[in-house]
């Protein structure tokens, strides 16, 4: 008799469903690896934070940005697993099909050009941190704490809105960095695949992330 598989662990944390089919991306990204990334990946970091939420009363009705928020308090399997949460949570919301991709907002599309010049050269450098992040992580343009717009990169599934991240600020707009994001389709051309994302980024979701992360910047 063949054992049943174990049950995952039940809790707080849920993956939502996509705002879009699997083959939605193509071209830039395939079901394939859709389908993994979703169910596989994103499942397992929730799967797991749910089996440490049940293990610490310390994290009981924590919400994932209060845990993401303060978690140097916790240990690392909640740090990698909350963190790989939040930011495919995030992730997903950034991305459409890429004739619905669209252009930065006319108050974003101006912050752009004043930080960094022109679009193409915010993509040139948002690239460039991309491949300069030695082995996994993600690429991020966050509202810093000044208002500003920042390019940085994290390590692992770490986020700016971590209280301990060397560069803090509210991501409107991230990468993920992971050889599980592209392999299928790039290989290990992580520089290809960068430059291909840029086609299913949805503007008009990170032109809203900007103007809610510009609301408590302003307001300090």
């Amino acid at each position: 008799m063949v054992a049943a598989a174990p049950a995952k662990p039940e809790g707080p944390f849920k993956r939502d469903p996509l705002p879009y089919a699997l083959n939605a991306l193509e071209p830039v990204i395939d079901q394939q690896t859709m389908e993994l990334h979703t169910t596989k990946h994103h499942q397992g970091y929730v799967d797991k934070l749910n089996a440490e939420v049940a293990k610490d009363p310390a994290l009981k009705n924590k919400t994932l940005d209060e845990i993401v928020k303060n978690v140097s308090a916790y240990n690392d399997t909640v740090r990698n697993n909350a963190g790989g949460h939040w930011n495919h949570s995030f992730f997903w919301t950034i991305m459409t099909p890429p004739d619905k991709s669209g252009t930065p907002s006319p108050g974003l599309a101006k912050a752009i050009d004043e930080q960094f010049g022109s679009l193409d050269e915010m993509k040139t450098a948002f690239d460039k941190a991309g491949t300069d992040r030695f082995g996994s992580g993600w690429a991020w343009l966050i509202v810093n704490p000044e208002g500003r717009l920042q390019i940085t990169s994290t390590p692992n599934q770490d986020n700016p809105l971590m209280g301990d991240a060397p560069v803090k600020g509210t991501p409107i707009l991230g990468n993920d960095l992971w050889e599980h994001a592209y392999y299928l389709n790039y290989q290990n051309k992580r520089a290809d695949y960068l430059k291909a994302w840029w086609g299913v980024v949805n503007w008009e979701q990170v032109s809203k992330n900007y103007a809610a992360a510009l609301k408590p910047a302003t307001t300090k």
